[in-house]
């Protein structure tokens, strides 16, 4: 039995429970309670087998199930297996009640081999408060045949037994208890098996305390298929009980009219202890609290709020968010522009959802579950980039769940009017403004002007302060003359000072504009950005700064920017960037995407820590993640060849001034002569307008709109689609917009262009304003794989000739047809044979880049693949990214359309490969967020091999072990392993009851057949 025990327990994973009181579990009885116990045990006997003859049942005492799963279910024959169980518990009871009293029987069960489990008996003693139980066995034969569970369950009950026994006799009976139970072993050896009859030294007082080997059972069956709690220590169990009585008392607060906000705006205090202890934010600004208590904010209206870089606006959404999730029990939607701000906003939550129970969920690149799991308890923090973003709403209205979404919060809202991702974001808000009237949107955004149109559009109220927690000081810098911006002066600015720098003549030649005087103003002890017009041109200014830096920057922290060189040496596979290599020592680099996702993450880090004092970099840091500085200058007013907007200006120097380091920023703009004029209405002129680019952008806008509205029933006619119109943005700004045609002429040209694609079906026979449209097969995969309808044909034509003779012996024909098209259109290879030839040009470009991903997927090396191909790495990378989304778009669409059924299997292995394009080893360790290739390298070697790892990870282990890394840095990433093994564990858990759930359509359910079968809606009874 014992082998059979072991085996049993390594092939299934068990959950242990506490199952009442230790009286109830087997208490050994008294001397008293033994007399009177043998004047009733033929009765109780007698009684038992009597039960177990007629199959009546008997209601569970303390049976800690919340329903009957089973109703009247009941096989307990006198012959049937689970009667020959409840033998054997029988025989169990008896022997707990006479080895405690030395009293020999002749039972076949043998005693426990206590070295053979000291082991299980040490972890069990770790997690109860009972003592190191022991472990019962059973007759051979039988014991294969009992479920694990209930094998487990019987050691349970005899550790139990025995422990609670021995307590209660070790002063008088010590010697006695020890010999019983040494004859007892020997008895089992000398007769494995006898008749159970043969032994009746039972008490009914204890059988009446125990319930019957069906209660227990059911009990166990209905605990395995439900979430169970882990055993937590005494002290954190009152730490979430008063947690969950002050979010019951929230909730009651949150719903009241009073002017009463609770311990921390309507949260418990902890939320308030957890900004303290991992922000540091120990106080809200004035204008924080003004927005968090407007009426407006108390009675669930939409806001849109507008304040200028670094005012904290990021706080109030996440307050906001928090009522949501744990006051009002809803969903949340984040909504941020890029992949690296939304793996940030990641990293920083997921330490409060571990501590408040709610789980923070990654919607990035290819990362993201559609349709989202339907959580059982917790609710969920969806964090997205806009097209994520867009794809979920679109998952949650098909599945009848937009309601479960509380509140939806997108950051920069000023993207609205930019390009296809500005499109993208009306129709995701103007979805779920048309879909559900319960969700609350919440906008913000530094850059807001015509906050009219976007108030009308998202039916808002507006909020807004000029308050910035450092002043910011703006400067023109003109030849050797710097002037401050006055907004009072008569031609916009003031003299300020005289640039008084000594140049040589080769510094004059090199650096006409004087960058290293105003740079070396600053650096090295305070932190400097220096915007560039172009990626070339953030490379040479960093190279000429260093030429002319004095040799003594040298020295400052030389330690620690030696290790960035070999940090950046060891993800780069023993490559270092040249220009990097020289002006890293100097705490200068660049800052562009051109850098692999690695090293910019390297050098954000060694930035943040003061190791690096000076970026060079493109308008693209100013919206990317936050890296704020002393002084920031603006080479010139230009990106690339077209001159400044003031919503660009406005993001750039909002970066100067760090709250709580620095007393004031300051920014420097570079400017000729002859832009001066210009420069002057840029600064003091008003910020651009937001119009909707749904039109503009035909494809990914009105037609992917008006495809994705028929397709998920939202509207069906054409009169509903133009009522649908009225209220987006673009409806909102049609007068202004529209000049040769009207809202309805646009709307009717772009259905009529759908139906002539194949992707919709126009049904003639009703008037004009009732004509119905439904989605063809195309058209729905294409919408369900968010796939540009300008490709969506030919993507369909390349997949189903692909199918005529698919070359499966390499990886190379999927990832020609997982290859982006938009970069194929983009590129320009130097492949002069192919020219040459008869050949579509597109065809030719995708080929050259599907061979540059399968020499990444081959080599895993970007810095080689990019040599090979003469590609900048940042642009290789790019391009992997790409083509990893692109081929989850694909996935998609191929579930729509049964004839390419053959890819569905293909193309997800293929999409984890592009995904993060590493060893299969570190592919566990880097789904974590935040850990990248490098980092995995590093994980892995010092043994931590999977997410369950680092989810017990020491975060003071990790940054003894692991080179460069911080404290900060392993709490992060140890929260965020720990929340991706709470969702898989919720996703498992979700899956089995799932599984066990009653179908709401099942044929013949009502309400009085709930009733009379005694059980709820989604629960399984079986009879």
């Amino acid at each position: 039995m014992e082998g059979g025990c072991s085996r049993i327990r390594r092939r299934v994973s068990v959950r242990k429970r506490n199952r009442g009181s230790p009286e109830s579990l087997g208490a050994s009885p008294t001397r008293a309670e033994l007399q009177a116990t043998e004047d009733t045990e033929d009765e109780a006997a007698a009684e038992s087998r009597r039960r177990r003859k007629t199959g009546s049942p008997e209601s569970a005492q303390g049976n800690d199930s919340e329903e009957d799963m089973f109703g009247d279910y009941n096989s307990f024959t006198e012959n049937s297996f689970l009667a020959q169980v409840d033998d054997l518990e029988q025989r169990y009871i008896q022997l707990s009640e006479c080895g405690s009293h030395g009293v020999k029987d002749s039972l076949g069960v043998a005693a426990v081999n206590d070295a053979a489990d000291s082991e299980p008996r040490e972890h069990i003693r770790k997690q109860t408060d009972q003592g190191s139980p022991a472990e019962p066995e059973a007759g051979d034969d039988l014991s294969f045949d009992v479920p694990s569970s209930q094998i487990l369950y019987f050691e349970n009950m005899q550790n139990s037994s025995k422990a609670l026994g021995d307590q209660s006799t070790k002063e008088r009976d010590r010697s006695s208890h020890k010999s019983s139970n040494e004859e007892l072993a020997c008895n089992h050896l000398e007769q494995p098996r006898q008749n159970a009859d043969s032994s009746n030294v039972g008490a009914s007082s204890e059988t009446n305390r125990r319930k019957s080997i069906k209660d227990r059972l059911k009990s166990a069956m209905a605990e395995n298929a439900r979430a169970q709690a882990p055993v937590f220590p005494r002290s954190k169990q009152l730490k979430e009980t008063l947690l969950s009585e002050e979010i019951s008392v929230a909730k009651k607060a949150i719903e009241s009219p009073s002017d009463d906000l609770g311990p921390f705006y309507s949260l418990p205090s902890k939320v308030r202890d957890l900004y303290i202890q991992l922000k540091g934010i120990k106080k809200l600004y004035d204008w924080q609290h003004t927005c968090l208590t407007l009426s407006s904010v108390q009675e669930r209206k939409n806001l849109i709020y507008s304040l200028p870089t670094s005012g904290g606006k990021t706080l109030v959404a996440e307050i906001l968010m928090l009522q949501e999730l744990l006051c009002r029990q809803k969903d949340v939607l984040m909504i941020l522009p890029y992949v690296a701000i939304v793996q940030e906003k990641i990293s920083s939550l997921s330490s409060f959802g571990i501590e408040l129970g709610f789980f923070v969920e990654e919607y990035a690149g290819s990362k993201g579950r559609f349709p989202p799991i339907k959580r059982r308890e917790k609710k969920s923090l969806y964090i997205a980039t806009i097209e994520k973003g867009h794809s979920l709403v679109n998952a949650f209205i098909e599945t009848g769940r937009i309601g479960t979404l509380g509140l939806v919060v997108v950051d920069e809202l000023h993207m609205i009017g930019e390009g296809s991702r500005g499109a993208i974001l009306e129709m995701t808000l103007a979805k779920v403004l048309y879909t559900s009237k319960t969700t609350q949107i919440i906008g913000m955004s530094a850059t807001l002007n015509n906050v009219e149109d976007l108030q009308a559009f998202l039916k808002a109220e507006y909020y807004s302060s000029q308050f910035r927690p450092v002043e910011l000081k703006e400067f023109l810098k003109v030849n050797d003359t710097i002037y401050e911006v006055d907004s009072q002066a008569e031609n916009g600015m003031t003299f300020s000072r005289l640039l008084t720098y000594k140049y040589s003549d080769a510094l004059k030649k090199m650096d006409p504009d004087g960058l290293v005087a105003l740079v070396t103003e600053v650096i090295p002890n305070y932190s400097c950005l220096v915007f560039c017009p172009s990626k070339k041109n953030c490379e040479n200014v960093a190279e000429m700064l260093c030429k002319f830096l004095s040799k003594d920057y040298l020295n400052h922290r030389e330690k620690e920017k030696c290790d960035v060189i070999r940090s950046l040496r060891n993800v780069g596979h023993g490559k270092v960037c040249p220009v990097l290599k020289r002006t890293v020592p100097f705490g200068i680099a660049y800052h562009h995407s051109g850098l692999t996702n690695d090293e910019r993450k390297l050098l954000e880090e060694a930035y943040s820590k003061g190791v690096l004092c000076l970026f060079t970099c493109t308008s693209t840091l100013a919206a990317g993640v936050n890296l704020p500085a002393r002084r920031v200058i603006l080479r010139a007013p230009y990106v690339a060849n077209a001159f400044l907007k003031r919503n660009q200006y406005k993001q750039m120097i909002g970066r100067a001034g760090r709250a709580g380091i620095d007393t004031a920023g300051e920014s420097i703009l570079l400017l000729q002569e002859k832009d001066k004029q210009q420069v002057l209405e840029l600064i003091n002129g008003p910020l651009e307008d937001c119009h909707s680019r749904l039109v503009e952008e035909v494809t990914k806008g009105l037609q992917s709109l008006f495809l994705s509205l028929i397709g998920l029933k939202i509207a069906a006619s054409l009169g509903d689609i133009y009522q649908f119109m009225n209220g987006t943005l673009f409806g909102v700004q049609q007068k202004i917009l529209l000049k040769e045609k009207s809202l309805w002429e646009v709307t009717v040209d772009a259905l009529e262009h759908l139906t002539e694609k194949g992707l919709l079906q126009k049904d003639s026979h009703k008037e004009k304003l009732q004509c119905h449209f439904r989605i063809t097969k195309l058209g729905q995969a294409s919408f369900k794989g968010a796939i540009d309808l300008a490709y969506c044909g030919t993507l369909y034509r390349d997949l189903k000739k692909g199918l005529e003779g698919l070359v499966l012996e390499s990886l190379l024909h999927l990832v020609y047809l997982t290859t982006p098209y938009d970069h194929a259109a983009q590129l320009e290879p130097d492949w002069m044979v192919y020219f040459r030839q008869k050949v579509d040009k597109n065809v030719v470009n995708r080929l050259y880049l599907s061979f540059v991903l399968y020499s990444l997927l081959r080599e895993t090396n970007v810095w080689s693949v990019s040599e090979k191909f003469n590609m900048p790495r940042g642009y290789v990378q790019s391009l992997l990214m790409g083509a990893a989304s692109f081929s989850s778009c694909i996935l998609h669409f191929c579930e729509e359309l049964e004839e390419l059924w053959v890819y569905k299997a293909l193309l997800v292995e293929l999409t984890k490969k592009l995904t993060y394009c590493v060893k299969a080893e570190l592919i566990p360790l880097m789904e974590v967020t935040g850990v990248l290739e490098g980092r995995a390298k590093q994980l892995y070697s010092a043994g931590y091999r999977s997410v369950t790892h680092l989810a017990n990870a020491n975060p003071e282990v990790l940054v003894k072990t692991i080179d460069h890394l911080s404290r900060w840095q392993a709490k992060q990433i140890v929260s965020s392993a720990k929340m991706l093994l709470h969702e898989k564990a919720e996703a498992l858990q979700e899956e089995a009851e799932e599984l066990l759930r009653l179908p709401a359509d099942l044929p013949g359910l009502g309400g009085s057949n709930s009733e009379r079968t005694g059980g709820h809606a989604g629960d399984v009874t079986l009879s």
